[in-house]
């Protein structure tokens, strides 16, 4: 038994060594194996966390191109209110739609769905853009919800989208000339824009303080109610008359401050291709024009400040005056001696020219400078244009001047000068902000005597009373003005029947608040049989803007016995 048993022990002892020989190894492979995997795995994920960390760096440093796109459109713009708080101008959120060409996989798929959801792109343009490689471009400005929903489901990789600023002008043209317009990147391009953007805005922007906060609105002296009468009262007249173009103003003749100004064709700002149409120049402060007889009224004026004219003086207006070659008529000529009043009333060209030679060609210069009629009259509006002046202020000159031919000047310069004319010879700077009563009397300056300007507003009421500009009277308000009805230049000479027509006056007469002034340009007869001057088209239209605005202006009628008109005297 122990023979047989030795012999299996040792071959169990035998057997067992290769087992555990065969086990060490095995261990050892795993082990190796779990290590490989173990790197390999390793280095995915560090290939995969490289990669995120590029993507991420990618994302926190953007073009310069794509900083400034985000910039500009993030800047803001104060709100443009009138005087009573009514809001002329403001910012919306809109939506831009650009492109990272460097980011786009297909250009062909991603031309495709663009210009099945916006027809109106250009393609080859948007092709060039796609194909450019540059970090960003811009694709469409200023979309609607619906666009930019629809572009935003086509899931294009490369394609984005920005909320910028657009501006909005809820009242459309009513008040276009007075507060401009900006262009697609929200910089101020006309009018009171344009002077904020001058004067403050553009400085803060480019430091950093405008960008998606509330700036204080800017208050303008305009009353956005007598704005609407006196747009929709040259528009009536317009067609009413059938003029080429129209232009009113509306002047505190106390601050010097513009309660409304409207310049027919004008343009809605909402819509910046219109402002590019030549008709619609801003012809109030941006037209210069031989304003006619009106012009009688700043000649009286200066005949009387000067001394050398009384208003118990007469002329003889018997016969035309020659000079240099030319002949001096008038219009309804009365044949006669008129009295310095007749002269105003019949709007007597000879009698004012010899007015003018009584006084002098120099006082007549100096006077006119005085009243800022031969300068450039600066407002908040870069839109002024400088008068246009005789190239020789000799005697034929001055006579022609002295009843509104060989000058021509701004509508707004004619409105201020009528101001100081009537309002106590004080002049006023105009101004479409509003003014303190420190600023006004900062700014005001003495032009005229006051004695003068009592005479002067006794003749614009004697002239709403009896003379040319009856149908301006309102009953309640004692309107006074002057008419003016100039013929038009074509190649240097003056043709009868194409007229500039304008009626400048002021209200109440007896302490006068506002000056308002009509211009309609080529107006025709309303009706066969009568005919175009100044008397029965522009007077009636300041009297419709009168009658509509002064209630608003809180002008109270005023009667006498008998509900008459109140009158002045001098």
């Amino acid at each position: 038994m122990t023979l047989v048993s030795e012999p299996a022990s040792f071959l169990q002892v035998r057997r067992a060594q290769p087992r555990a020989a065969r086990g060490s190894v095995s261990s050892s492979a795993v082990k190796s194996r779990v290590y490989v995997a173990m790197l390999a795995f390793a280095c995915v994920y560090a290939a995969i966390g490289g990669r995120l960390v590029l993507l991420a760096q990618m994302e926190e440093a953007p073009s310069k191109a794509w900083i400034s796109a985000q910039d500009s459109v993030a800047a803001s713009r104060p709100d443009l209110i009138d005087r009573n708080g009514e809001i002329l101008a403001t910012d919306i959120k809109t939506t831009s739609l650009y492109a990272e060409p460097r980011r786009i996989l297909d250009v062909d798929e991603a031309l495709e769905g663009l210009i099945r959801v916006l027809p109106d792109l250009d393609q080859n343009t948007v092709r060039r853009r796609l194909e450019s490689g540059a970090g960003f471009v811009w694709l469409k400005r200023e979309m609607t919800p619906h666009q930019a929903e629809q572009v935003h489901n086509l899931g294009l990789p490369g394609i984005g989208f920005l909320s910028e600023n657009q501006r909005f002008y809820p009242g459309g043209p009513t008040a276009g000339h007075i507060v401009g317009s900006v262009n697609v990147d929200n910089q101020g391009l006309a009018g009171i824009e344009k002077y904020i953007d001058d004067a403050w805005l553009a400085e803060l922007q480019s430091l950093g303080f405008a960008s998606d906060r509330t700036i204080e609105p800017v208050r303008l002296s305009v009353d956005l109610r007598v704005q609407h009468v006196v747009r929709d009262e040259l528009v009536k007249a317009m067609d009413r008359y059938r003029a080429i173009a129209a232009a009113g103003i509306v002047l505190d003749a106390k601050t010097g401050e513009v309660v409304a100004m409207s310049s027919l064709p004008d343009y809605d700002p909402n819509d910046r291709s219109q402002a590019l149409e030549k008709d619609r120049l801003n012809r109030a402060t941006g037209g210069v024009f031989e304003m006619g007889s009106v012009f009688k009224a700043f000649t009286v004026a200066m005949a009387l400040d000067s001394g050398a004219v009384s208003i118990n003086d007469s002329f003889d207006a018997t016969r035309p005056i020659r000079a240099a070659g030319r002949t001096i008529t008038d219009f309804h000529g009365k044949n006669r001696i008129l009295s310095v009043p007749e002269i105003f009333i019949y709007s007597s060209n000879i009698g004012t020219a010899k007015m003018m030679l009584a006084t002098g060609i120099s006082r007549q210069q100096e006077f006119f400078k005085r009243l800022h009629l031969t300068e450039r009259l600066k407002t908040e509006l870069p839109e002024n244009a400088a008068p246009l002046l005789p190239p020789k202020w000799n005697e034929l000159a001055a006579m022609t001047i002295s009843f509104g031919h060989g000058i021509s000047v701004t509508p707004m310069q004619t409105a201020v000068a009528a101001a100081a004319v009537v309002n106590g010879g004080k002049l006023y700077p105009p101004t479409f902000l509003p003014r303190s009563q420190e600023e006004v009397q900062t700014v005001a300056k003495q032009v005229i005597s006051p004695d003068v300007s009592r005479m002067m507003r006794y003749l614009f009421r004697l002239n709403v009373l009896s003379g040319s500009g009856r149908r301006a009277d309102v009953p309640g308000y004692t309107v006074g003005g002057k008419t003016g009805t100039a013929e038009k230049i074509e190649n240097g000479r003056y043709i009868n029947n194409k007229r500039r027509n304008s009626f400048l006056s002021a209200f109440p007469m007896d302490d006068p608040r506002y000056v308002v002034l009509v211009v309609l340009d080529e107006p025709k007869s309303e009706r066969e049989g009568i005919g175009a001057t100044a008397g029965l088209n522009a007077a009636p239209t300041v009297g419709a803007i009168i009658r509509r605005s002064a209630p608003m202006l809180g002008v109270m009628p005023r009667f006498g016995k008998g509900d008459e008109p109140i009158e002045i005297s001098y």
